[in-house]
């Protein structure tokens, strides 16, 4: 479950796995493994709009819950 700064809750399907396999590959919290985050949500058929202003808002949301994952596997 995503939030957004606005209290938006968002459910996200294989989010988990994707955080798993970027922290096997020691992937670093960047915008560029943010935007490989999102492709693999879409391409698990999680639908991402596709607004700009969304988008990152989006990249931010899971930069900061990877970094959570990170931390909380470390």
């Amino acid at each position: 479950m995503l939030k957004f700064p606005d209290d938006t809750k968002v459910s996200v399907m294989g989010l988990g796995d994707i955080m798993a396999a970027f922290y096997a590959e020691n992937r670093n919290a960047t915008y560029e493994t943010a935007e490989e985050i999102i492709k693999r949500l879409e391409d698990k058929k999680n639908y991402i709009p596709s607004s700009k202003s969304v988008h990152r808002e989006y990249a931010y949301v899971l930069l900061r819950e990877y970094r959570k994952y990170v931390k909380d596997c470390s």
